[in-house]
């Protein structure tokens, strides 16, 4: 299992990363449209576009700190489904991942 130094240290950076991007992404939205409409129906395309990357990294942020208040907790590397470890590889590749590959995989199946 990655271990749980290794992994705050990981969640918190990317965690700064996404909170830094949102900041970005806030301040874009509050600058003034331009005079010129075809411009402005430029711009209003470039907010639906940061607005969709604002709501992937919002996502992404909520999973983090899901993930570091397990690792607060001693459940972190445990399936939040089926209580059975979570692979390492798993974790590696996706530190705030909350379900084993097996309840993870049914879940997007259930979903379909």
């Amino acid at each position: 299992m990655l271990d749980k130094t290794e992994a705050r240290t990981r969640l918190t950076e990317r965690l700064t990363a996404l909170m830094a991007q949102v900041g970005r992404i806030e301040g874009e939205f509050g600058q003034p449209l331009d005079d010129d409409f075809a411009e402005q129906a430029i711009d209003r395309e470039d907010d639906q576009a940061l607005d969709a990357l604002e709501n992937s990294a919002l996502a992404e942020i909520e999973q983090i700190r899901a993930a570091i208040a397990r690792l607060d907790a001693g459940s972190y590397g445990t399936c939040t489904h089926c209580g059975n470890a979570i692979a390492a590889e798993r974790l590696n590749a996706l530190p705030a991942a909350a379900e084993c590959i097996d309840c993870a995989t049914a879940g997007n199946i259930a979903k379909r």
